[in-house]
């Protein structure tokens, strides 16, 4: 079963939380998710402002298609040094 979809805002409040003291047994109760699931939210957006979440959401789609636009190259590139190798 696929759980529910945080927004960054919706963590960052949610760390926000954490942040100020409120254990976090408690605030993982309260919103519904796992503690487990506070503590990779942290590492992942621990510090972040909104602004820097938008940016790190950014350079990870950019990110994503980089090494897409890298990975078909490659498969080009090799596609055409094997069709070069069996002309000679």
């Amino acid at each position: 079963m696929k759980g529910k979809r945080y927004t960054e805002q919706q963590i960052l409040a949610i760390l926000g939380q954490v942040e100020a003291r409120q254990p976090v047994a408690e605030v993982a109760r309260s919103q519904g998710v796992a503690v487990t699931t506070i503590h990779r939210w942290k590492a992942r957006y621990g510090g972040m402002t909104k602004d820097e979440t938008k940016r790190f959401r950014l350079l990870e789609e950019e990110n994503r298609r980089l090494k897409k636009l890298v990975a078909d190259l490659s498969l080009d590139n090799l596609v055409l040094k094997e069709v070069v190798g069996k002309m000679w």
